[in-house]
């Protein structure tokens, strides 16, 4: 099954949710979107759970010459984090990759700025917090951001993506306290390929969902 676009897979996936939120089991919900692709998914899914809607920057560190497979990533101030076995089979080291990082962090920062300006992050202490981004390749950014938010104590975490790798969404498991994956397609090799309309969200589209949005009253 092939998604339209990110807007309907967020849908599909809000849908999902909302059977969790009707069970009780997504108490006091805030969504966090992995920019950018993962913004018009998450204010989908925010929307369906009546939650409120922010973004967690994260950016992955890319495998030299091919920086679309991801090896590693950053987020905020915390060290990056590697794949060693990604590292290994390139025969690459960390020290290798230093100033890959240093671009990355700064290309964060400036993102991080851009969508959020002055704004704090919203505080997800003893919240059920639901990441989201359009779908799981190598997993790198999605592990990454939720050690982050583990770390900032959440009384549950949520990893929602609309489409995902099987084998990087099972290693995903032992991340999150639950990963709601609506197509595992065993022949994935990449998030695009899922989706008919694919095209690269910008930042002035982020701004626009993330200005926009407005917290749905609850109907509970």
């Amino acid at each position: 099954m092939r998604f339209h676009n990110r807007r309907t897979a967020g849908q599909e996936l809000g849908l999902r949710l909302m059977e969790w939120a009707s069970d009780g089991e997504l108490p006091h919900p805030v969504v966090l979107a992995l920019p950018r692709g993962g913004v018009p998914v998450a204010a989908e899914v925010a929307q369906a759970l009546s939650a409120p809607l922010d973004v967690l920057v994260a950016r992955k560190v890319g495998l030299p010459g091919r920086p679309e497979t991801g090896i590693g990533a950053v987020v905020d101030d915390d060290p990056p984090l590697f794949d060693q076995r990604a590292l290994e089979m390139a025969g690459l080291s960390e020290d290798r990759l230093v100033q890959d990082v240093a671009r990355e962090r700064e290309e964060l920062k400036r993102r991080a700025m851009l969508y959020r300006g002055d704004r704090s992050a919203p505080d997800v202490k003893n919240r059920t917090v639901v990441l989201v981004d359009d779908g799981l390749a190598t997993g790198a950014t999605a592990r990454a951001a939720l050690r982050r938010l583990r770390r900032l104590e959440p009384a549950r975490l949520i990893l929602a993506v609309p489409v995902g790798a099987p084998e990087t969404v099972a290693e995903m498991r032992s991340e999150a306290d639950a990963v709601v994956c609506l197509q595992q397609p065993p022949d994935f090799r990449a998030v695009g390929l899922w989706y008919d309309d694919f095209d690269q969200v910008g930042d002035d589209q982020v701004i626009e969902i993330l200005n926009g949005y407005r917290t749905p009253r609850s109907t509970a």
